[in-house]
């Protein structure tokens, strides 16, 4: 076989510099690449103070869930916390006391096999036992009967927590914080999320004018629509958290369908807004197990997705509060702590009820039977077809 001819000086020398070029270019983009993850990583803030109060008092709660057999998966439970920050632009909002209380806090329960997710919503105004709770600056609040929101004023995630498990009995394995700030911007991360008005909307507290039909919200928009109370429907927080799971319904399907998840350019500024403002305890801090986490639900299909509120009526005290309806209530916590099916029914936000076993709408599908149905919405349902 005659030798192959060697390319000439010149030729070489291109060569070496293609090849040099291809080198750089690879070495960049890795190097911009583990720029960019440990940007998202070092922006997430670990919570580390919660950690160490759940510590203190681990034999006063409830045990964690175990797999049901060896190597087979084991069910968990995060609490979402909302805070009402009022600084970074939100003044707006209401004054900055220098205290926060949660705005909107979700238990979110994932099945062992991650066959279902369930949100439950807590009504930040029902009247629960808040346990003692040592305070952020030090100190320690007295153990009451009081609203909510108020076990975060008094002592942070921590109290939050604590006074979810003794609500519920089931035990709280994490925990991820985001405020007002945060909210807005993961809005505008995916060009906003269209809802469904049915009237006009005008909301003074909320800063919200909205006509009726079909609208496109973006953030200030978009968080002034999930917080509005007095100028929409009937003015209850029931109504309120029923437009907040429809409003996250919509985001999860506009995140899932519309080719973000696969497109960098619109991925990076999504998970640039989410971890720039959130709190995470220490086993979902880093984007490697945030990432893990979320790989966990791409087995859960949307209709199986539910969210919904506790059963709960008017205070028997004070109307303006809110207590459990029972045995409803105690009927889902211990659907939940089993690891069981939970269905729904499908409604309206405006639609005003607020208990369970709800008839109007279609049932969720479910593999086991359920002890009772509750109203609520799942991440396929399309609340924009009620505009036509």
């Amino acid at each position: 076989m005659p030798a192959q001819p060697r390319p000439s000086g010149r030729r070489r020398r291109w060569i070496r510099i293609a090849a040099s070029c291809l080198a750089f270019a690879v070495l960049a983009g890795a190097g911009g690449a583990w720029y960019l993850y440990r940007h998202l990583d070092g922006n997430i803030h670990t919570d580390t103070a919660t950690t160490r109060e759940l510590n203190r008092v681990q034999s006063q709660r409830p045990a964690p869930a175990t797999a049901s057999a060896p190597g087979s998966g084991t069910a968990e439970n995060v609490l979402l916390i909302g805070t009402d920050n009022r600084g970074d632009g939100n003044g707006k909002y209401g004054q900055d006391t220098g205290t926060q209380r949660s705005d909107t806090t979700i238990l979110l329960h994932l099945s062992a096999d991650r066959s279902s997710a369930t949100a439950v919503s807590i009504p930040r105004d029902l009247m629960v036992d808040i346990p003692a709770c040592h305070r952020a600056g030090g100190g320690t609040s007295r153990a009451q009967f009081a609203q909510f929101n108020w076990a975060f004023e008094f002592g942070g995630a921590a109290c939050t927590i604590r006074t979810v498990e003794d609500l519920t009995g089931i035990r709280v394995d994490h925990h991820l914080i985001v405020d007002f700030t945060g909210f807005k911007q993961m809005v505008d991360a995916v060009d906003g999320v269209e809802v469904c008005v049915p009237h006009s909307v005008h909301d003074q507290e909320a800063h919200l004018d909205l006509p009726a039909g079909r609208q496109l919200l973006h953030g200030e928009q978009a968080l002034g629509y999930v917080r509005a109370r007095h100028g929409i429907g009937d003015g209850s927080d029931t109504q309120r958290m029923g437009r907040q799971q429809e409003f996250l319904a919509s985001l999860v399907r506009k995140v899932t369908s519309s080719g973000v998840l696969l497109n960098p350019v619109k991925l990076y500024p999504l998970l640039d807004a989410a971890t720039s403002s959130l709190t995470a305890d220490p086993g979902l801090d880093s984007l490697g197990e945030l990432y893990d986490f979320a790989r966990s639900l791409q087995r859960t299909p949307a209709d199986q997705v539910r969210f919904l509120t506790v059963p709960r009526e008017p205070y028997v005290h004070d109307h303006n509060r809110d207590e459990l309806t029972q045995p409803e209530a105690d009927e889902l916590f211990t659907t939940l702590r089993q690891d069981g099916n939970v269905a729904i029914t499908t409604k309206s936000a405006e639609s005003g009820k607020g208990g369970a076993n709800e008839k109007s709408g279609t049932p969720s599908t479910a593999s086991a039977s359920p002890l009772a149905t509750y109203p609520g919405t799942t991440a396929d349902q399309d609340s924009l077809s009620r505009c036509g």
